[in-house]
């Protein structure tokens, strides 16, 4: 079942990239007490990914910010390495990298996809969504394909 606005957000491990390595983190412990704008991908380094979702919640992280998001985090199925350096290449201190790198997060909130016919197998689909103390109070889900509600711009508009 996908999970739906004023849901709480299912408990899963998700990896945090730092700067010290990956850390282990649970989303229910770390979703908890704050308001996060969270935005999943398909892949890092992916050609929408990397041009368009991870540039535009870079570029509009002080809008957001101001408008009470505490903090941003992008999701992907990838390894914490993974999500590290495109982060490092593309993002920004204002991003916060969650790997998701077994789908646990993906399938726990019902969002998963098949990109087995790009050699990507299992994936996360592209969404966002705003969760406030642990309860999603946005869910913008995108059709396969499409690059549109689930951006930054959409979400400012939301907020």
């Amino acid at each position: 079942m996908t999970i739906s606005v004023g849901d709480k957000l299912p408990d899963a491990t998700l990896v945090k990239a730092t700067a010290d390595g990956p850390q282990q983190v649970q989303a229910s412990e770390y979703f908890a007490g704050k308001k996060v704008a969270l935005f999943s991908v398909p892949g890092a380094f992916t050609p929408t990914c990397s041009a368009k979702h991870l540039p535009g919640f870079v570029e509009k992280a002080d809008e957001l910010k101001a408008k009470g998001v505490d903090e941003i985090v992008g999701t992907a199925v990838n390894d914490a390495f993974v999500m590290g350096a495109w982060n490092s290449a593309a993002g920004s201190n204002d991003i916060t990298m969650l790997a998701d790198g077994n789908a646990e997060f993906a399938d726990a909130v019902g969002l998963t996809m098949d990109g087995s016919g790009f050699g990507m197998g299992k994936r996360g689909q592209r969404f966002s969504m705003v969760v406030n103390d642990g309860i999603v109070e946005q869910l913008n889900v995108e059709e396969p394909g499409d690059f549109r509600v689930s951006s930054a711009e959409h979400m400012l508009g939301q907020l």
